[in-house]
């Protein structure tokens, strides 16, 4: 049963919306893939924070309409998944760690800081740690200086206390 107008005007002011608060937006063909394994996907998405939802490419389009992401237009043809994300990296990484585990699943193109991205830059994108790591990773850069003082003077006061 298809839509009537004002029910494809709330779908398309509902994904204008998100779209707004979005950075990163993924399209993938998801042919084929199982109602369970959709199922598994949209659990995994909502945890990491990623809006996914499976669109008419005509109301995906006029979405975009005016947006940073008004480029992906082109590619809207298909059975589309749609994967939304604030997180730079988070709707790449949710979509790419499913397709590692289901081959039908396949990404097809995206967008990242106004910029398109084909299916191997996505995939480059996906493989970026997540925002807490690479903080995590530079606290560390941060902290290694400092504790490489610290032990230097420790090893200095036990050698003055052996001596």
């Amino acid at each position: 049963m298809g839509l009537n107008l004002n029910d494809k005007k709330a779908v398309v002011a509902e994904v204008s919306a998100q779209l707004a608060e979005t950075e990163t937006l993924v399209l993938a063909e998801y042919r084929g893939i199982q109602v369970g394994h959709m199922t598994q996907l949209r659990v995994k998405a909502r945890e990491q924070g990623v809006y996914l939802r499976v669109l008419k490419n005509t109301l995906a389009r006029r979405a975009v309409e005016g947006t940073v992401f008004a480029d992906l237009a082109s590619d809207m043809t298909g059975p589309l998944i749609y994967s939304m994300s604030k997180d730079a990296v988070a709707a790449a990484k949710v979509l790419q760690d499913f397709a590692k585990t289901n081959d039908r699943l396949v990404i097809k193109s995206g967008s990242f800081a106004g910029k398109r991205l084909d299916k191997a830059a996505v995939t480059e994108l996906a493989n970026i740690p997540s925002r807490e790591v690479l903080l995590s990773q530079l606290l560390g850069v941060m902290q290694a200086p400092v504790a490489s003082f610290a032990r230097g003077l420790a090893a200095l006061a036990a050698q003055k206390e052996s001596a």
